[in-house]
């Protein structure tokens, strides 16, 4: 569990599934443009911002050495956590193996597992959140579930850096976008909530919330690539995301919390 404090008038921030680098540079640079807008405009009263995972189609630290590009964002990112926002990211499927860069050099806080906070604002008002990426959660999704176990192994990743980074870069590329077609269908199908993984997971949690009597307000997630608010219970919701390269950024939802409400809405310009 953490403690988050929220100091008067600012607001903690949520989004996720940036997919940097995906599918050329040219349709990345203008999601980057997008979300520098949106951070831009999020730095005004941002006490923090979480970022829910896959910020990049792929990541992968070397020892002297990190993924080319993204410059843009990586110095927004920077500019933030200088001037005193708290920085939180949850590692994706597609960023597994991000190790302290982010740390290091962003003071970021790093996470690979789903979270309680407990944010308290000015007024005495508390708020319990439940944060994670999504994936390999619930039932289902075994192959899935298999692969991420060779993924976060020691001796895979400890043979992949011995791969010259311009080969293991292009051939994790080449792995990703055989992968991207079903992310995005995924994202275009209808949400059912007799289906939906990450909210079978969620509905686990708030059983087991209710039991324990430390129900969260929300349950806030990636991943899913479509933007969701489910209610759980009484003024208990569950919360997907969506992401950022589907066309027009149709899914791209953020999350607002402050001590007065939760709002969920579409990315707009400006």
């Amino acid at each position: 569990m953490k403690q988050l404090h929220v100091a008067k008038g600012k607001k903690v921030y949520f989004a996720s599934d940036f997919h940097l680098g995906f599918p050329n540079e040219t349709e990345s640079r203008e999601r980057e443009a997008a979300l520098l807008d949106w951070l831009q405009n999020a730095q005004q009263d941002a006490q923090a911002i979480f970022l829910l995972g896959d910020l990049f189609d792929f990541w992968f630290e070397y020892k002297k050495a990190v993924p080319k590009g993204f410059v843009r964002f990586l110095g927004k990112l920077a500019e933030l956590t200088d001037a005193g926002i708290e920085l939180h990211i949850f590692v994706g499927n597609h960023d597994l193996w991000m190790y302290d860069y982010f740390q290091e050099e962003l003071c970021a806080k790093i996470y690979r597992e789903p979270e309680r906070f407990i944010l308290s604002f000015e007024e005495g008002q508390q708020k319990s959140i439940w944060v994670g990426h999504g994936d390999g959660l619930g039932p289902g999704d075994y192959g899935y579930k298999a692969l991420k176990k060779v993924f976060t192994n020691s001796l895979a990743q400890f043979l992949f850096r011995w791969l010259h980074p311009d080969l293991g870069i292009r051939l994790a590329h080449a792995w990703s976008n055989t992968r991207k077609s079903n992310a995005i269908t995924q994202g275009l199908v209808p949400f059912n909530p007799e289906t939906d993984y990450i909210l079978q997971y969620v509905h686990e949690k708030y059983h087991q919330d209710l039991a324990s009597q430390e129900v969260s307000c929300c349950y806030v997630f990636g991943h899913r690539h479509h933007p969701i608010a489910y209610e759980l219970g009484k003024e208990v919701f569950y919360y997907n995301l969506g992401d950022w390269f589907s066309p027009a950024l149709a899914n791209a939802y953020i999350l607002r919390i402050d001590e007065h409400e939760n709002t969920f809405q579409k990315y707009t310009a400006g």
